[in-house]
């Protein structure tokens, strides 16, 4: 095949990366990954940087971003709105370092200030005398649009500053602060949840979502929207002179605006890139979405002094992370048997590279999700993987659907046993209704002995699967017959094996009833509802008798979660099953230990961030074992925050509602 000409090719460029900028930047639906864009981006680099002769008037890389959009008043940047020059390893960044060095010999002592590269949608925010009085999308980096009228809706944006009138601070008489307008991935969640119950639309990702609402033209429907801000640079400012970028941030702090607080300075550019490369691998601790980490020098007048590379500034850097959003093609849906039946769908997919690892298969949801967003056989569709999380499929590239693209239908059979599949009514689910189905049967051992269940630590999915394809067990309670003389059968069992088996299995036996309750599989019945159920009932002989409406009278256990414990209980199978267990001599009546005086007692805590000494569950434990309760999420009802590093937006919430903060020190000293 003849080679394209660089003119061709370059034009052929230029024009597609001119649309997808188009469909990210202007309509929010972009129709490739970041990943795919970047190399798109970086091909027409290559060309013009090979041949300056064909770099056109109308390059991408001439330009700053995408258009403005025509329902929005246009607003004049006081200064360029930039992007920064892209690093995707550790050697570019040091090739950075040392083309800056050879301009500048200052490059070679100064300090750098590194800051996450967050996902969100740029805004540009106007004060006068400390009054907040415009703001503006960033838009092609000269002209943006006017939303400020939704940008009063983000409750984290200070209208006046300094937020604290009781400070000493005195702001300038004009000052142009840009920032990140983003919605933090719990709050994302949450809303995405809203949006299932109410039978909307859900969103594709916290960036796309919050770019939505603030380009609303009614600032009523961006109020309802959980967006948040945060804030890492001054574009302009009148009267005031900031020298280093570590006092610029810290003058915005002091003002009340909302800043990252995993920013960090360092004194020299080895120390650095370390601090970026070990954030590729915990970013998802953090609250928000980024992209990667920006390198910038402290020194502001140092790095004005280095000036640009066409529209990059040289004073900064983008480390970018591996990209975790790729488009492939779905070839089929599979569908997976829980162990409560629910019949789950997921992803064989034409394999691809994200985040360093060759995905073939990835998460559905439910059939639900998979007819919302109208995923069909054949599609191309936009997936995403983040860190250590199963892949999930984002939805279809609409534009880019084949013509013989098929909807898909949910089976009417299992994919196990053949077994008629039943939908209940008001759920999502669909459930395979055969109690002696294989798959229902590994996944209720997995669970049982796993952590959320008894913890008998050495038995995992593949002794579970072996015990249930060698017919050892028809149900869990059989787990506790099993000899050493069956185990010595098994294929990969010698003595030594079979013993630790054995000794796990026995550990089991002496779980107290809190866990027992969890292990069981009662629907609705996690750690948090096991636990006050154990507490106020003590064993299971009383759970057993209680009725639906006085289980609703535990804070907690709701009417469905009630109706669910009584109809487990009710049936012959699982009472079947509590017989063989108390046989086996596994019947606690033990709950979980209280020391009087603790001051935990009826208090609700909720821990955050991420503790010096101790792990979350050391933590829950500790506040367990002294009357407390431990919840996922803050409301007014909360008593507690148990404060860690990396907090993010529960930290907010809390002082939202007056909730006292403690730190770890402080939990240990009132738990005494």
């Amino acid at each position: 095949m003849a080679e394209i000409p660089h003119s061709k090719r370059a034009a052929q460029l230029r024009q597609q990366i001119q649309y997808h900028s188009y469909r990210y930047h202007v309509l929010s639906d972009p129709s490739v990954s970041d990943k795919e864009y970047d190399a798109l981006f970086r091909e027409l680099q290559k060309i013009e940087s090979d041949h300056p002769e064909l770099i056109a008037p109308d390059s991408p890389t001439q330009r700053v971003g995408g258009a403005v959009s025509d329902k929005f008043a246009k607003v004049k940047h006081p200064a360029p709105i930039l992007s920064l020059a892209n690093a995707f390893n550790s050697d570019d960044v040091r090739a950075w370092f040392e083309r800056i060095s050879k301009l500048d010999e200052r490059v070679a002592k100064t300090e750098f200030v590194v800051e996450p590269k967050i996902d969100g949608l740029t805004v540009v925010l106007h004060y006068k005398d400390g009054l907040f009085v415009k703001g503006a999308t960033r838009g092609d980096g000269e002209t943006g649009e006017d939303i400020t009228p939704n940008l009063k809706t983000v409750k984290t944006l200070p209208l006046r500053i300094p937020v604290d009138a009781a400070s000493k601070v005195k702001p300038p008489s004009t000052i142009v602060v840009r920032g990140e307008a983003v919605i933090f991935v719990e709050d994302f969640e949450e809303l995405n949840k809203k949006q299932l119950a109410a039978g909307e639309k859900t969103y594709v990702n916290p960036r796309n979502t919050a770019s939505g609402a603030l380009r609303q033209l009614d600032s009523k429907l961006t109020a309802t929207r959980p967006i948040s801000l945060l804030c890492y640079s001054v574009v302009d400012v009148k009267g005031f002179a900031f020298k280093t970028q570590w006092d610029l941030l810290e003058t915005l702090k002091a003002y009340g605006f909302p800043v990252a607080g995993v920013i960090k300075k360092f004194p020299d550019i080895e120390s650095a890139i370390k601090y970026c490369e070990s954030w590729n691998d915990k970013r998802d601790t953090l609250d928000y979405e980024i992209d990667g980490m920006v390198i910038k020098i402290n020194a502001l007048a140092l790095a004005a002094d280095l000036g640009f590379v066409g529209k990059d500034p040289r004073g900064a850097i983008a480390f970018k992370f591996p990209a975790r959003e790729v488009t492939t093609t779905l070839n089929d849906i599979g569908v997976n048997v829980g162990r409560t039946g629910v019949l789950t769908p997921y992803a064989i997919l034409e394999p691809v590279e994200v985040g360093g690892v060759t995905v073939r298969q990835a998460t559905l949801h439910n059939f639900d999700y998979i007819a919302e967003k109208d995923i069909r056989l054949g599609d191309r569709i936009l997936l995403k993987r983040a860190g250590d999380v199963i892949p999930y499929v984002i939805g279809p590239v609409l534009n880019a659907r084949p013509k013989d693209a098929k909807p898909y239908k949910p089976p009417k059979k299992c994919p196990t046993c053949g077994e008629p599949v039943e939908q209940a009514e008001d759920e999502v689910a669909y459930y395979c209704i055969n109690a002696s189905c294989p798959d229902q049967l590994i996944r209720n051992v997995e669970h049982f002995v796993g952590k959320g269940g008894l913890d008998m630590e050495g038995l995992g999915s593949k002794l579970a699967e072996q015990f249930v394809a060698e017919k050892l067990i028809a149900d869990v309670a059989d787990i506790f017959t099993i000899s050493n003389s069956q185990l010595l059968t098994l294929e990969g069992f010698a003595e030594k094996k079979a013993e630790n088996v054995l000794a796990a299995i026995e550990s089991g036996r002496s779980r107290p009833l809190n866990r027992l309750l969890a292990a069981l599989g009662i629907r609705g019945v996690g750690e948090v509802a096991a636990n006050d159920l154990a507490s106020h009932f003590g064993s299971l002989e009383a759970l057993q008798k209680a009725d639906v409406e006085s289980l609703t009278q535990i804070e907690g256990i709701g009417k469905n979660t009630a109706t669910s414990i009584v109809d487990w209980f009710a049936r012959p199978a699982n009472k079947k099953l509590l017989t063989k267990l108390k046989k086996a001599g596994v019947n606690p009546t033990s709950v979980v230990r209280k020391v009087e005086g603790g001051g935990f007692s009826g208090k609700t805590f909720v821990i955050t961030g991420t503790l010096p000494n101790w792990s979350r569950d050391e933590a829950k434990s500790f506040i367990e074992e002294r009357g407390g309760k431990v919840t996922d999420s803050v409301s007014k009802k909360t008593d507690y925050l148990v404060l860690g590093e990396s907090p993010g937006s529960k930290l907010a919430k809390a002082q939202s509602f007056g909730v006292a903060i403690l730190d770890e020190a402080a939990l240990r000293e009132i738990g005494k």
